[in-house]
């Protein structure tokens, strides 16, 4: 995120390698986990922002407009139970803070100046009144709101409530020479994503997108391959994969402490 990645704090590194087995996303929602987005976020991340928060609309049936870190149609049913901690808490934020893409997906903690806190995840970005300012879903609005005017807050990217495991979503034009896939529910904001496969001897950093995608507009290339995440505290997983299947949800076993 624009000003946030300059106070990232590079701390103890978490390595855990493993292969894993890809598996098909299925219909139903995927387990959240003991989720609950009114707790204190355990750990915040660089500086906080201060302006208003507004009442949407952001929902994942984007009644008003499209989520800008999903694909068309949307996020798909597997994940929204994750992806909106349990109860679809979700904000949007500024075009000031969209980090091209980077900042989709990732946790903030939003404390109204009423004294309530509430943690959302950020799945779209757009033009504010401020740049402080953000926009909330049905669910966050409706916790925090006392009838206050201004809505004034403050919020900063923090740690999530337990939602689960990593989960990787390909697109589903991916191919072995052009290689694109989203990271949800990445319990700590994730810094980059980097692979080392067939075409990448060494760690090679995809491209984020503006949609939140990682991009490797060569492609991984043919065979095994391993994705390595870094959060934005110095945190690292790495997993290999024998391949993947374009369009497909892969569960990770892993997730950010």
């Amino acid at each position: 995120m624009l000003p946030s990645m300059n106070t990232m704090h590079m701390y103890l590194s978490l390595f855990v390698a493993v292969c894993l087995t890809a598996c098909q996303g299925g219909g139903d929602d995927l387990p959240v986990g003991d989720s609950d987005p009114t707790a204190s976020a355990d750990v915040a991340f660089g500086d906080a922002r201060e302006g208003q928060y507004h009442l949407g609309p952001v929902d994942f049936a984007e009644t008003g407009w499209h989520n800008a870190c999903a694909p068309s149609g949307g996020y798909r049913r597997d994940i929204m139970a994750a992806t909106g901690l349990g109860g679809e808490y979700l904000a949007g934020v500024s075009n000031a803070f969209s980090d091209n893409g980077g900042v989709c997906d990732a946790c903030i903690l939003i404390a109204a100046d009423t004294g309530k806190t509430i943690v959302a995840r950020v799945v779209t970005y757009g033009v504010e009144n401020e740049d402080g300012d953000i926009d909330v879903s049905p669910s966050v609005y409706d916790y925090l709101n006392e009838d206050e005017y201004p809505r004034a807050m403050h919020w900063e990217f923090c740690t999530c409530p337990p939602t689960g495991p990593l989960y990787y979503e390909w697109q589903t034009e991916a191919n072995p020479w052009w290689t694109s896939l989203w990271v949800r529910n990445p319990g700590v904001p994730i810094a980059r994503v980097e692979v080392r496969s067939a075409n990448h001897p060494d760690f090679f950093e995809l491209r984020r997108e503006t949609d939140g995608t990682l991009n490797d507009d060569g492609g991984f290339g043919e065979g095994t391959f391993t994705l390595r995440i870094v959060a934005i505290d110095g945190q690292v997983i790495e997993e290999t994969f024998d391949g993947f299947t374009p369009g497909a949800l892969v569960a990770s076993a892993f997730q950010f402490e």
